[in-house]
């Protein structure tokens, strides 16, 4: 079983996203990292950059598939994960403790749409 941290807001494409103020931190699941396998590159955007609810915004690379990172939220980047850099494989360790981008968030009514730990845990049974 794949761990879901309480608290986080969750999207259908295995992303997380916890909130701090006007900021959240973006990352992908437990769930995803284990489908995906050996993370060997990510694919981030610039700091700056504005990235878009339901659209693609980087991907994630392992050995055996690519998959697109897609936003569960609009923002502007202000941060990326430096240390994914060089170790893509902190994804796979703790999915929860490396976040992928922090964004300053341009709309918060979208955390509505998205789901909590519970309903995300019922989405991955199926």
């Amino acid at each position: 079983m794949s761990k879901v941290i309480e608290g986080l807001y969750y999207s259908e494409s295995h992303e997380w996203v916890k909130v701090e103020g006007n900021f959240g931190y973006i990352g992908i699941t437990d769930y995803a990292q284990n489908a995906l396998g050996n993370i060997v590159y990510v694919d981030m955007p610039d700091v700056d950059d504005e990235i878009e609810k339901d659209s693609e915004f980087g991907a994630v690379e392992s050995v055996k598939a690519a998959s697109d990172l897609i936003a569960p939220v609009s923002g502007k980047v202000v941060e990326v994960n430096e240390s994914l850099n060089d170790e893509p494989e902190l994804l796979n360790k703790d999915a929860f403790e490396n976040w992928i981008v922090k964004v300053e968030l341009s709309d918060t009514a979208e955390l509505d749409a998205l789901m909590d730990a519970k309903a995300y845990e019922d989405i991955c049974k199926e």
